[in-house]
């Protein structure tokens, strides 16, 4: 009988799976224990749809059917913001745990670096699929409705999973490389700001500056929000003929892919090398 040692490729395999799968369990374990995390984290995307919905949405037309068009309109880009604004949390929590010494007891634990993230990453994972599916329902609420076929709509949503675990590697290599819980809930947010806002969540790209429109049309922001609305069916006033117009779906693949990609062994190596409470 072949024995296969703790070295073997696939015996590592398997304690990285099960190892990620365990790290994740004390995650969710941990967001049943504070409901409140989880409260504040639906609410808050709720607000944004209640406010633009029914106090802005008068007064920005997308649309012959007024209102109603913009609110087609916007529920898609509500959704690419939740899912970049939940990465703020994951930065928090991963430096709350550094600064308890949590990280420095996983490093000494005869685990795979990639797994303590890696459960990390798929928790907030998680919580963002709960958050989608509270949006939704809000979205049908206020008068929002899928026009598209129900392949579109499930490509839509699993694009939309796929972007928002790959940027939570983003906010997983930025929480390791503060050294406070309190910084880390400032860094976690200030480059989000321009991304969520500097992009077509809101408004169309046709109504910015001439040199805004560029940045505005290659911000993967705008990519996940125009891919959401074109799957969804929901109104795209303004659309040009640009490259990440016209292949929006695709390029907001490529940017979950790549953001994976550099960001993933960024922040294992961040892992590595980073001591209890400080920078890498």
């Amino acid at each position: 009988m072949t024995t296969i040692t703790p070295t073997s490729e696939r015996s590592s395999f398997v304690w990285l799976f099960f190892d990620t799968l365990a790290v994740t369990k004390r995650h969710i374990l941990k967001i049943t224990r504070v409901p409140e995390s989880l409260f504040f984290s639906l609410i808050q995307p709720v607000m944004f749809v209640l406010l633009f919905a029914f106090v802005f949405g008068g007064a920005i037309n997308v649309g012959p059917g007024g209102a109603q068009s913009y609110r087609e309109y916007l529920i898609p880009g509500i959704f690419a913001q939740t899912v970049m604004f939940a990465t703020a949390g994951i930065t928090v929590a991963i430096s709350y745990d550094a600064q308890l010494g949590i990280m420095d007891r996983f490093r000494s634990l005869p685990m795979s670096p990639g797994a303590v993230l890696g459960g990390h990453t798929l928790a907030n994972l998680v919580q963002n699929i709960l958050v989608l599916v509270v949006l939704s329902i809000t979205g049908f609420a206020v008068g929002w409705r899928i026009h598209g076929s129900i392949a579109d709509a499930a490509t839509a949503y699993v694009l939309m999973g796929l972007f928002a675990y790959a940027v939570t590697w983003i906010g997983a290599w930025v929480g390791l490389k503060m050294p406070n819980p309190e910084v880390a809930s400032t860094a976690g947010l200030a480059w989000l700001f321009p991304l969520t806002f500097a992009s077509n969540i809101f408004t169309p790209v046709s109504t910015m500056p001439g040199w805004l429109q560029p940045i505005a049309l290659w911000n993967p922001v705008s990519c996940i929000a125009l891919s959401a609305r074109k799957l969804f069916g929901n109104p795209t006033p303004g659309l040009g003929s640009t490259f990440p117009e016209t292949h929006t779906v695709l390029l907001t693949f490529i940017y979950a892919v790549a953001i994976i990609a550099i960001f993933a062994p960024l922040a294992v190596r961040a892992f590595k090398q980073n001591s209890s409470g400080g920078k890498a």
